[in-house]
């Protein structure tokens, strides 16, 4: 009987058809049995004997897949690959698809409230009035404003549409451009990273994480950020230097932060916590019903394909 595995604890959450499209197949589906994301020692031995898995930000790197002798199928419950070794996954002619366009909308919405609430301060005002203190905060208007958005895929091209409705210039760095998009929504591009930082008055992170991009925002990234900026990250923890941020916002040299992802997570700098002008976010941008029921079923569906074309091929 082919065994698949399944870590994302949200998987078929609030819809048991992703489940049930498995097990239709006559597949064994084993489910996270630890409730949380899990250790390399623990999903290399619930995959040890498995042909497939359904994998969240669970590990998936070398020395894990080498206790895999079976697998043949890795199928992403979301889009980000950095916790799989796609290049060792490929070497060992395992397959790896991803649950594309399955949570735009939804990581596209989240970003836009994290904008909003760093530069409403909306967490210190909700604090504050519950102590029944009723001062009033001057903060940011996010309207006419200039986004930049480093990244212009499907999600920073669905940021980028929400941000029409506040009339805001946007400004954009990505080294795969689209033109047709760009001059349908008014969006211009930049050259360099560095214009994109030192002009906007929001800066949206929208990349992969991989060797190129890891702490691509540092020390020098920030000073180059006016002191009204708002930076929001919900991509992947990495893109920013996590010691280089706290050091930032403590300094209160930009306006303040919204972030989704960590490098460690929950952060290994707990002092990230006690900041007042950083937005903290459980990596749960993708968590709606509708984004979790699509990727279920847009990751059952790819683990479905691959594992059938396997065993027809042989």
């Amino acid at each position: 009987m082919t065994k698949i595995v399944v870590t994302p604890r949200s998987f078929a959450r609030h819809s048991r058809e992703p489940l049930d499209m498995l097990k239709r197949q006559g597949y064994e589906v084993v489910l996270n049995p630890f409730g949380r994301i899990m250790t390399k020692e623990e999903i290399g031995g619930l995959i040890a004997d498995a042909d497939a898995v359904i994998v969240g930000v669970d590990p998936l790197d070398r020395e894990v897949l080498e206790k895999a002798e079976r697998l043949k199928v890795i199928s992403k419950y979301g889009i980000g690959t950095d916790n799989i070794d796609t290049s060792f996954a490929q070497e060992r002619g395992i397959a790896v698809s991803v649950a594309a366009g399955a949570n735009t909308d939804a990581v596209a919405d989240y970003t836009f409230a994290l904008m909003l609430a760093a530069a409403r301060k909306l967490t210190v005002i909700d604090q504050e009035c519950r102590k029944r203190n009723w001062t009033k905060l001057t903060t940011l208007d996010v309207c006419h404003r200039t986004l930049g958005l480093l990244g212009m895929g499907n999600i920073g091209k669905a940021v980028a549409r929400r941000a029409a409705g506040f009339d805001m210039k946007i400004i954009a760095f990505d080294t795969i451009r689209d033109p047709a998009f760009a001059e349908a929504n008014g969006i211009a591009y930049a050259e360099r990273i560095e214009d994109v930082l030192r002009t906007a008055d929001f800066i949206s992170l929208h990349l992969p994480l991989n060797e190129r991009t890891r702490h691509m925002i540092g020390r020098a990234q920030f000073a180059m950020m006016k002191p009204t900026a708002v930076l929001v990250n919900t991509a992947r923890g990495g893109l920013i230097d996590e010691e280089a941020l706290y050091e930032t916002l403590k300094a209160e040299a930009i306006w303040g932060a919204g972030v989704d992802v960590f490098e460690e997570e929950p952060p290994g700098n707990a002092a990230l916590l006690e900041l007042d002008n950083l937005i903290i976010g459980s990596h749960c941008a993708a968590s709606t019903v509708s984004a979790v029921d699509n990727m279920g079923l847009i990751a059952s569906r790819n683990a479905i394909h691959a594992i059938e074309g396997l065993q027809t091929a042989q």
